[in-house]
């Protein structure tokens, strides 16, 4: 079976890619795609935490995959900007 694999914010970055394809048996689960991808990139390994969504729904890495799915790692983020409102 085939999946997408899309990379979001520091993770693109880290990996100097977007996207991925990769080929699974038949029945693997999002950790046996994390694992695949760990040995392929090794700066992932070292990524700490991220959120899985297969098909635009948060699992965990138990989740079993199918043909087609498209699995997104969405690392922490953070930041953004603290707007002071006058008081009156």
């Amino acid at each position: 079976m085939t999946v997408r694999v899309r990379f979001f914010a520091s993770l693109r970055e880290r990996l100097r890619t977007s996207e991925a394809s990769r080929e699974l048996s038949p029945g693997a689960t999002v950790d046996d795609l994390l694992r695949t991808l760990r040995a392929e990139f090794p700066d992932l390994a070292s990524s700490g935490r991220v959120s899985i969504a297969v098909n635009a729904e948060y699992v965990d890495a138990r989740h079993p995959l199918s043909d087609g799915d498209e699995v997104a790692l969405i690392p922490p983020v953070s930041g953004g900007c603290r707007t002071l409102v006058p008081s009156a």
